[in-house]
This record gives structure tokens, sequence and C-alpha cells, in this order.
């Protein structure tokens, strides 16, 4: 009798890193490589998740290698954005204990996404770096890159400084919302209903084109998240508005 009740909790927990669905409102996320929960956060019913490291291990030796993968939630509902707009809410903490030291409290979007995990783009914060009083660091607050072909690290080598990089006004502990704007090869980022983007990444990296949307964290992060809006719209013509060097 005994091992027939333990048998169903192991069953439970295994499910938690692969494949489980969680259903927050009326959107639905498959978890990948990431444990989570629907859980009651500051008043709102909110989606939880943490990197697996079990599922995906971390090397600091090797960053490159193993940050920015497959750790994140699906949005499940869609499956073909391309062009438009997503906004959400977010919260990050550092895990404490945190089992990488130099955690900024990465957090963001992926999208574009392959059924296949095979490529997607993303943009997300450091949020622990937004408003420190080092313009070098700050410089560091918001991070593009493409899958496979361009993360990070790759993209600091290969162009110029500040190219897929930039600041944003953010910070742990608190609620961020994030809007981006797609648009063909370029996307703009809003933070916290301000007017005007913080961010511009000019030319996309990516050559997928179309997919799902996900939501991401990365090692030593805590993400809750909330208001997930995904709003397609067709490719917009882009207006000429003065070029790099007009004074």
């Amino acid at each position: 009798m005994k091992k027939l009740l333990i048998l169903p909790v192991v069953c439970l927990l295994s499910l938690k890193s692969f494949g489980q669905n969680l259903k927050l409102g009326k959107q639905t996320f498959e978890l990948h490589n990431v444990t989570g929960e629907i859980i009651k956060f500051q008043g709102d019913k909110v989606l939880k998740i943490e990197r697996d490291l079990k599922a995906l291990p971390f090397d600091e030796k090797k960053l490159e290698t193993t940050v920015d993968d497959r750790h994140y939630a699906r949005l499940i509902d869609i499956d073909d954005f391309e062009n438009g707009t997503i906004e959400v809410k977010m919260y990050s903490q550092i895990q404490n204990p945190s089992p990488y030291a130099p955690a900024a409290g990465f957090i963001g979007l992926y999208y574009r996404i392959t059924a296949d995990d095979s490529a997607w783009e993303s943009i997300y914060l450091r949020p622990k770096v937004g408003r420190i009083n080092n313009q070098m660091a700050r410089n560091h607050a918001v991070q593009y890159f493409s899958y496979p072909n361009f993360k990070f690290q790759t993209l600091r080598d290969k162009f110029p400084a500040g190219s897929y990089e930039g600041s944003a006004p953010v910070a742990l502990n608190e609620w961020i919302t994030m809007r981006l704007e797609i648009n063909g090869e370029t996307a703009e980022m809003f933070i916290n209903n301000m007017k005007y983007s913080s961010f511009i990444v000019n030319k996309m990296l990516g050559k997928n084109k179309k997919g799902y949307v996900g939501l991401y964290v990365d090692i030593a992060t805590t993400g809750y998240f909330k208001d997930l809006k995904v709003t397609k719209r067709a490719l917009k013509e882009k207006k000429e508005e003065g070029k790099v060097g007009d004074i």
C-alpha cells in the first residue's frame, strides 16, 4: 500500500520540468525546462517560473553556451505571431541563496519561436543594473539576442558596443510593464507605459519570422508574470524620421 501511494507523487514531480501545462485565466502555458506554478502574489494570480537546473544545467565557465536557451513558458494559444504587440507585467527576484553570484534578475520575452525550439528572437532585462549608479552597467540593462547563432557574447564580439544592448529604468522586486512592438526586422521596447521607447533593435538577426511567444527567466531568477497580451498586426511601412548623425 505504501508503494502505491508513493508512485503518483513521483510522477507529479517529474512532470514539473517536462511539458507541464499551466492555465492562467484563459491562457495556457507549456513549461520548457522551467519549474512553475500559478500562485497568489501581491493580491493577483500570477505565473511563477524558475529555470530548472536539473533539466538544463548551467555552467558559469561556459556562459555563452548554457544561458539564453530553452528555459521559458510557452503561450500555446498562439503559434503564428509575426508582427504586432506583446505586452506583459513581470516581477523579478534573485533567488536566495543564489546559484550564481553575478545574477542580475534575467527576465523577459521570447517571440517567433519555432515549434521545435530551434530558433527564436528575444528581448530581456537585467533589472539589477537598471538604476545602478554606474552608466556602463546601466547600458547592459536590456539585451536582445537571436537563438541559436547570436547569443549575448557573440553580439558583443561581432557588433559595435550598444548595438543590441541598452538601458532602461527598471529594478528588482517591482512590477515592470514591458511592451514590444515587432515590425518586420525591427523591434521596439517600451517600459512602464512610457510614451517613448527605451530600446530599439534596428535589425533582428533571426531567420524564423513566425511562431510562438514565451515568458523567459534565466539563472537565479524567480519570475512572476501576469496580464500577457498579444496582438497580431500586418507589417507596417516605416517612416523616414532622420538618419543617424543628423543634427
